[in-house]
């Protein structure tokens, strides 16, 4: 009965979260939900992690704090059952009305090369750009973009890439978007309270919810 009742939610969480899951989360992440105060689901992956169904959430786990805060939580964390370390990342969600959390588990991988410029592609011209002239990265129909002083050029990193090569003064805001923070004019809000950055040259990029927290903590306010 019991274990019928975690299906039954587990069940409501994929479908209500299947877009987010296929979008964002790459064959060797390990996902687990739990509801309440216990997992509900656990799909192994490259990392096993030990969750069983009905376990209840570790008082010290990624699980607990995005309960607690009901934030997003990052955090990298040596792997009791095997060699090496993990990345795991929490998001807080809501299944029938009842707090719950998604956790996504992957290998831990070393920061790969960074990078000092990006070739960029405009109609058929390819153009090497340093990376501290770059304002903000896009993500838009399937392909990416970076701007530079008002120019656009299309990329063939991918956001995932950036994220992983750029410098400490570029921070993902949106999963659309990544932004220089030297390029930043102000941080205001929209209509719906939800923070916006304008950057120096006038354009407005919405702060999705899922990084604020980053945001905030990179910034200092």
């Amino acid at each position: 009965m019991i274990e019928s009742i975690y299906r039954d939610l587990a069940e409501d969480v994929i479908v209500q979260y299947t877009s987010l899951l296929q979008d964002w989360t790459p064959q060797e992440a390990t996902i687990a939900i739990a509801v309440e105060n216990n997992y509900v689901y656990y799909a192994p992956q490259q990392v096993d992690i030990q969750i069983s169904i009905g376990q209840s959430i570790a008082p010290t786990s990624i699980a607990q704090l995005v309960y607690e805060s009901g934030r997003k939580v990052e955090q990298t964390i040596d792997n009791p059952y095997g060699s090496g370390s993990y990345h795991g990342i929490g998001y807080p969600i809501t299944v029938r009305e009842k707090k719950g959390v998604l956790l996504i588990v992957l290998p831990s991988r070393k920061k790969e090369k960074p990078l000092y410029f990006i070739t960029g592609r405009n109609e058929d011209e390819w153009q090497p750009i340093p990376i501290e002239e770059v304002s903000f990265f896009e993500s838009l129909n399937k392909k990416n973009w970076c701007y530079q002083q008002n120019e656009l050029f299309q990329i063939s990193l991918t956001m995932k890439d950036l994220a992983n090569r750029l410098p400490e003064y570029f921070i993902r805001i949106h999963r659309s978007y990544i932004i220089n923070i030297r390029n930043i004019s102000k941080i205001t809000r929209d209509f719906a309270s939800n923070l916006l950055i304008v950057m120096k040259d006038g354009k407005q990029l919405p702060v999705s919810q899922s990084y604020v927290t980053d945001l905030r903590k990179a910034l200092e306010f």
